[in-house]
């Protein structure tokens, strides 16, 4: 055993002669180049060096007597271990195997020299994915350039040198390519490869271990040798490209196919990012030590890359739906911007909201949006809001003309009778503009509470074309004075448009009052007083005050259509027929009065003006003439000269008599300004009265 233990000289010799680091080393089958060596070296080799000797059999010589030598001493070993004692054969059990060194020393051999990875043998194990055992090999060759450096051997051969630089650089970059496809693959497959993502994240502490003692130092200009390769940044850049790459991926409709085309982008896109993300939770995270904040790191990418997307469809005209698409996603399906209340919305628009992508509950708590910054940027959100409101106008002004046209069409120029729900007219235009207004602003009070009442005043702006009920301030919290202005000139516009049709039906029978065949007969008036009540039996459908304001514009429409045709010129009539003209005028003002008082009117005062009349015509006294002109001047204030000449025409007055009585009532008053509502004599024109007899 003591010669067993004693060196010899040649043997110590070797040792020493073994100073480098072993390396991860090649067979001595796949022996084909030097420590050296690069792929050029290895293809000139093969084809350009036919005559060069090669140690082949020289090494096949020193492995054969190395085996040899190896195999007998095992067998010693062996025989001398099966002949001890069993006291010590539970000590035998943990002997170690010489190795191939010791052997050969013992045997007086030469140890074989263990030789590091070529350049190709390490690019096959980049490709293979061994990116371990390829790191190991690219350090040592690192390290033994280094060492060349620091020994100024490379001053002796600098192109060598260069090209082994280069090298190792490129081999490096090989492997922080591998690290991209890895990351960026990570999520295309249905299932994570969990070992390879294990792998990855023992290269980057292996590289991060083995460069760690040169972070903060200055690189070894120009090579960069020895200094940290910075991984885990290809790691992170690679979890961007791989977010964008996941976006753009999601399937997009082309515009010309589909009206909700960017509708339906966005819901792929939510689903397929919520996937991502789960995916990422349960199964990419535990790959992973807690430094690098997985979660965190994925959902800000995530972020950013549909940011940027949105961004980028925004370039793009959007109609009013798609723009209204984008709100709603970034603020409800994406992240909830805002909490809306109850008291924000009106009753019937209160519906369970959809749970945002970044708040599902299986996501939690790992995905989080506490620091998260606003999707888009604010004044791009701004700007979007503003479209979107600027298109809702056209919007919505499209919809009511379509309504009111659909109205006209359908109803008013077939003149159907309409619809009588509790003896009031039921319109299906005021319902369909409550929906309207009560629909976009349920819309975009879900974006922001500020856009819903927006939206309200732009339809209630619109509204001034139209002719809704007041009940608007009832359904929504909205201050409506400015709409009720704006009504009223819409109710009365409407009232004039029903006076227009009752005008063209009536004007030929009234130009026949005072003529021969109205004096003998009741026909005419009776006429007009028919055609009146049918109009004015629809009026008895609309509310108070509203009924009460059409029944005192139609009684003024006969009480003024009345005296304008009779003080229009004509022939002067003897005392006889004023006689019979007076009284039949002051029957008739009983009967307009009587009529319209049986459909709802409160205006008797109106008919009165006629009875007046009638008796100036038949009055023989001039100052009882006068003063019944004074006490109608009193009444009625737009009465004016014009008037007042007319009437003592009809009474049959010479010129002189005219004015005399004209002079004695110059000291009356005249108002210039009238509420149209009191208004009689106003829209009798002066020309149609003044004329030479």
């Amino acid at each position: 055993m003591d010669e067993d233990k004693k060196e010899t000289p040649v043997a110590n010799e070797k040792r020493k002669s073994v100073s480098k680091p072993v390396s991860p080393a090649k067979s001595p089958v796949d022996e084909k180049a030097d420590s050296g060596s690069t792929v050029n070296d290895l293809l000139l080799n093969s084809q350009g060096e036919k005559n060069v000797t090669s140690p082949i059999k020289d090494f096949k010589n020193m492995l054969t007597l190395t085996r040899d030598t190896f195999g007998s001493l095992r067998r010693s070993k062996r025989l001398s271990l099966r002949g001890r004692s069993s006291k010590r054969n539970e000590e035998d059990r943990h002997l170690k195997a010489p190795s191939m060194e010791e052997c050969v020393e013992e045997a007086g051999a030469e140890p074989v020299k263990q030789e590091p990875l070529s350049v190709m043998e390490i690019n096959e194990l980049i490709q293979q994915r061994q990116l371990l055992k390829a790191f190991q090999s690219i350090k040592y060759l690192e390290d033994e350039i280094v060492t060349e450096m620091d020994g100024k051997d490379s001053d002796d051969k600098p192109t060598e040198f260069s090209r082994k630089v280069k090298d190792v650089d490129l081999l490096y970059n090989s492997i922080a390519n591998e690290i991209k496809s890895i990351v960026k693959n990570t999520l295309d497959h249905p299932s994570i490869e969990e070992k390879l993502l294990t792998l990855l994240v023992e290269l980057i502490a292996e590289e991060e271990k083995a460069h760690g003692r040169a972070e903060g130092t200055e690189s070894p200009e120009p090579h960069f040798l020895g200094m940290p390769r910075k991984w885990r940044e290809v790691w992170k850049d690679s979890v961007k490209e791989s977010a964008e790459g996941r976006v753009l991926q999601v399937p997009m409709t082309p515009e010309k196919d589909k009206d909700s085309w960017l509708a339906v982008h966005l819901g792929f896109l939510r689903k397929n990012v919520r996937e991502d993300l789960l995916k990422i939770k349960c199964s990419v995270q535990k790959c992973y030590p807690e430094d690098y904040k997985v979660c965190d790191t994925y959902v800000e990418c995530f972020q950013n890359a549909i940011s940027s997307h949105l961004q980028g469809l925004l370039q793009r005209h959007l109609e009013f739906n798609e723009l209204y698409a984008l709100l709603d996603w970034v603020a409800n399906m994406y992240r909830r911007l805002e909490t809306i209340h109850a008291t924000s919305l009106p009753h019937w628009s209160l519906s369970e909201p959809c749970e945002a992508l970044l708040g599902y509950p299986d996501l939690q708590p790992e995905v989080k949006t506490e620091n998260l910054p606003l999707l888009l940027p604010p004044a791009t959100w701004e700007k979007l809001k503003n479209d979107y409101t600027d298109s809702l106008k056209e919007k919505i002004k499209h919809y009511f003309d379509n309504i009111l046209k659909l109205e006209i069409t359908e109803k008013w120029e077939k003149e159907l009778q309409p619809e009588v729900v509790q003896n009031q007219y039921n319109s299906s235009l005021y319902f369909d503009i409550q929906m309207i207004i009560a629909e976009h602003m349920k819309t975009s009070g879900k974006i922001s509470t500020r856009l819903g009442t927006a939206v309200l005043e732009i339809c209630l702006v619109d509204l001034k074309e139209y002719i809704p009920r007041t009940g608007l301030q009832t359904n929504f919290a909205a201050d409506t004075k400015e709409l009720e202005k704006i009504l009223a000139d819409v109710t009365m516009n409407f009232r004039k448009c029903f006076l227009n049709k009752l005008e063209v039906k009536t004007q030929p029978l009234f130009k026949k009052i005072l003529s021969k065949t109205w004096v003998s007969s009741d026909e005419i008036l009776n006429s007009i007083l028919s055609t009146t009540v049918q109009y004015s039996q629809d009026l008895n459908y609309l509310r108070q005050p509203t009924n009460k304001d059409f029944l005192r514009d139609v009684h003024r429409y006969l009480v003024r259509e009345y005296i304008a045709q009779a003080l229009k010129p004509r022939k002067k009539m003897n005392s006889s027929q004023r006689q019979k003209v007076s009284k039949k005028m002051k029957e008739e003002a009983t009967v307009i009065t009587e009529t319209l008082s049986d459909l709802g009117s409160d205006s008797d005062e109106l008919s009165l003006a006629i009875s007046v009349i009638a008796d100036i015509i038949s009055e023989k006294k001039k100052e009882k003439i006068q003063a019944h002109l004074e006490s109608m001047r009193q009444r009625h204030r737009d009465l004016r000269n014009e008037h007042i000449v007319a009437i003592l025409t009809l009474r049959g007055f010479w010129r002189k008599t005219r004015e005399s009585i004209i002079r004695h009532l110059g000291n009356l008053k005249e108002d210039a300004e009238i509420e149209t509502d009191e208004a009689l004599f106003a829209e009798i024109e002066a020309s149609t009265i003044v004329s030479c007899l």
